[in-house]
């Protein structure tokens, strides 16, 4: 059995270092078998952040780009708190948050970057609930921002 480790490695994937929170919040609450994964940003490997706002100049695919980047973010969130993705029982629900402008209709499309590393390096156990929402901003000019509920086993 392949593990999500091997997956992200087969990939040519390397989860980043799990992000220290940017205000008064922490990046994870663990309740029970249950991660409530705070908001994560978009990050270039020097820390500085992906900024930019769809449908005015950013395209879909450096949108879908900084999505598939919070989600390894997101994974690397969850590896801190259980030491093993093979824990993770299900991703239950992520909502994608898209700076974008009030013309702009392919959220969803943005998400799926995140959703669909989910898919690709958990299997199963990565296809989720999901909102896709558009906002006037996002924190630092950011492109996206995501959150997610993951189930863990006990």
């Amino acid at each position: 059995m392949t593990t999500p480790e091997q997956k992200l490695e087969a990939l040519g994937l390397t989860l980043p270092k799990a992000p220290d929170p940017l205000a008064v919040y922490r990046p994870v609450r663990k309740i029970g078998n249950t991660l409530y994964l705070s908001g994560q940003i978009p990050r270039n490997p020097d820390g500085t952040f992906i900024t930019g706002r769809l449908g005015e100049d950013a395209t879909i695919e450096q949108g879908y780009a900084a999505a598939r980047n919070v989600g390894l973010q997101l994974l690397s969130v969850v590896k801190s708190v259980v030491g093993d993705l093979s824990a993770v029982e299900a991703v239950a629900k992520v909502t994608g948050m898209v700076n974008a402008t009030p013309d702009f209709v392919d959220h969803a499309k943005v998400i799926n970057g995140c959703s669909e590393l989910f898919v690709e390096v958990l299997g199963e156990a990565g296809y989720h609930a999901r909102a896709a929402v558009g906002m006037g901003s996002l924190p630092l000019g950011v492109m996206v921002e995501i959150e997610a509920i993951v189930i863990v086993k006990e």
